[in-house]
């Protein structure tokens, strides 16, 4: 195999651009108050879990072999979902003929969904976050829907900007449908081209499992009009291709201890088993008047414990918070400087997890520059949280970095 990509991969270097030293990467806007000219992955400790990613990548890239899983996890900022379709865009972008499974999605109801699905639903239900106090069983999704109503039914219509003009590429055929009812007879079912298909229940995913006849970029769920309680936690929808699938998996007001809460979380986390995540979570365990660099450490020692136990070789890139402001009153903010703690945390994991750190509190200009993005209409007057522009930029950067590493990994095969 490193034969063949020792031939193959400077073909591609030359497809990608007239200097032949790696991937296009996205061209960044300037800004004075930034700090662009330091957008990069950090290494503070080993970097081999990465390399093994990137000869992943490669396979993939250059012989149309294997299928990657990427986890992006965090709070508010990934369930908007523009950060993470940036990512999953470009990623796409980099061969002719990549396909992606949807990978593991929510039927958010009366809360904002990511803006590359669409939910539609009938009947009562009642929604439930592990940003909050729960009483229902949670997944990696971090979130559940609970009806007992005999007419409810959630549609998925998936809304991806397809990069090329090669079908399918976002359309899937094996739907899983993760969730738990309260008896035997009230269970999932997919309608599709007027057929009703049953699922196959498995024990171990706690999942119901319906192989479609066909590809479709859309979904249509009930429950047979049985009677009964049931629970969604999740819907994994995949087309079985090799390619990239980047599961952006986020929820409103999050902390780390919200997905160690979650009981199933490392079930799923099976389901997913990534080979890069991409951490994002913190900004609200930094938002706690009680925050402590301590406290949040252990938490992602333990969610990494997790991970570990499932993907052992899992690559891994923490982000580190945005510079953000606490609102004291109406119109009146005080910066977070707990924005500087948690970055110092982000470091040390970093370097005892032998993963990268992308400094995005110091690329974006540091403490107080959120004010500067408001300005420039590219964060939004929480000074918290990004405008849709804003969250683009964000997801190019964090691309930019990733292919600078990718690059420099490729040189090796030069002759």
């Amino acid at each position: 195999m490193r034969r063949h990509l020792g031939i193959l991969i400077p073909l591609l270097l030359l497809a990608w651009g007239s200097s032949a030293q790696g991937p296009v990467k996205c061209q960044i806007p300037e800004y004075s108050f930034t700090h662009f000219d330091r957008n990069q992955l950090i290494y503070p400790g080993d970097s081999t879990n990465m390399e093994q990613f990137f000869e992943k990548l490669d396979a993939l890239l250059f012989t149309g072999q294997g299928k990657i899983n990427i986890l992006h996890i965090g709070g508010s900022h990934v369930q908007a979902g523009v950060f993470s379709q940036q990512m999953r865009d470009h990623l796409l972008n980099l061969s002719p003929g990549i396909t992606s499974g949807r990978g593991l999605v929510f039927p958010f109801m009366k809360t904002n969904t990511p803006a590359s699905y669409s939910i539609s639903y009938t009947g009562e239900w009642n929604y439930c976050r592990n940003a909050v106090a729960f009483d229902t069983r949670l997944g990696l999704a971090g979130a559940s829907v609970t009806t007992s109503d005999t007419t409810a039914s959630f549609s998925i219509v998936t809304r991806e900007k397809k990069p090329r003009d090669i079908t399918p590429v976002f359309d899937f055929n094996l739907v899983k449908v993760l969730g738990y009812g309260d008896n035997s007879k009230i269970v999932p079912v997919v309608h599709f081209n007027n057929e009703v298909l049953p699922g196959v229940y498995d024990e171990h995913e706690g999942s119901f499992t319906f192989q479609l006849p066909d590809y479709t970029d859309s979904l249509y769920v009930d429950f047979n009009h049985a009677e009964g309680t049931f629970t969604v936690t999740g819907v994994y929808l995949d087309n079985g291709m090799p390619g990239i699938t980047y599961h952006g998996i986020g929820v409103n007001g999050a902390r780390v201890d919200s997905y160690l809460s979650c009981e199933d979380l490392r079930r799923d986390m099976e389901l997913v088993k990534p080979d890069l995540v991409i951490f994002g979570i913190g900004i609200n365990d930094a938002a706690a008047d009680s925050f402590t660099k301590d406290k949040f450490k252990r938490d992602y020692d333990q969610l990494i414990d997790i991970i570990h136990e499932v993907s052992p070789d899992c690559a891994m890139i923490f982000v580190t918070n945005n510079d953000s402001y606490k609102r004291l009153k109406k119109n009146k903010y005080q910066v977070n400087t707990n924005g500087l703690l948690a970055q110092e945390a982000f470091f040390e994991l970093g370097k005892k997890h032998n993963a990268a750190v992308w400094d995005f509190f110091d690329i974006m200009g540091g403490l107080t520059s959120m004010q500067n993005w408001q300005d420039e209409n590219i964060a939004q007057k929480d000074k918290v949280h990004f405008t849709n522009t804003g969250y683009a930029l964000i997801g190019d950067l964090l691309f930019n970095a990733l292919m600078d590493k990718y690059t420099t990994h490729l040189q090796k095969y030069k002759p």
